[in-house]
């Protein structure tokens, strides 16, 4: 194998690791920014990228750190104001996984609202109070989401334009 073949073997395997991370975003199980973070690493190491593939990493590791971050703090700040706790999260959370595996990809919502709304409804004790909190979930986790989805874009922007200017 030449290294013209070598360094676009990991090329391919840094894209596909990207695109699953972006995947990630939506599909439980796949750690989203770690995987995009993961396929600048293995490019900027075993790539033939040149110098500027050190900058790219760090420019991604950055970025990924900090989505990461922004990712946990901004919604929970939200939540905490609105005063949703973190049970009713989990509760989301994991009728959420149940869902997705019951109800491919769709159950993923359903579950997660679901898991919310009846933790909510036991905890305030009526349909009324819990529906505000439940959307408020909704929209901290639609917020955890855009959040991750954007700084995987950006960790993926990085790449290529190391790609291109390689």
């Amino acid at each position: 194998m030449s290294l013209t073949d070598t360094s676009t073997a990991v090329s391919v395997v840094a894209a596909l690791a990207i695109l699953a991370g972006l995947a990630g975003v939506v599909v439980p199980g796949l750690p989203a920014l770690p995987l995009c973070w993961g396929g600048v690493l293995v490019w900027a190491l075993f790539g033939d990228a040149g110098a500027g593939r050190w900058a790219v990493l760090a420019a991604a590791t950055v970025v990924a750190l900090g989505g990461t971050v922004v990712k946990y703090a901004w919604p929970g700040r939200n939540l905490k104001r609105t005063g949703v706790p973190t049970s009713s999260l989990l509760a989301g959370g994991l009728l959420g996984l149940v869902g997705f595996f019951v109800i491919p990809v769709v159950g993923l919502v359903i579950g997660f609202v679901g898991g919310v709304f009846v933790a909510e409804r036991l905890r305030l004790g009526t349909n009324r109070l819990a529906w505000p909190a439940t959307k408020h979930a909704v929209a901290a986790a639609g917020l955890a989401m855009f959040v991750e989805f954007l700084a995987g874009l950006v960790v993926a922007a990085l790449w290529v334009a190391g790609l291109l200017l390689a």
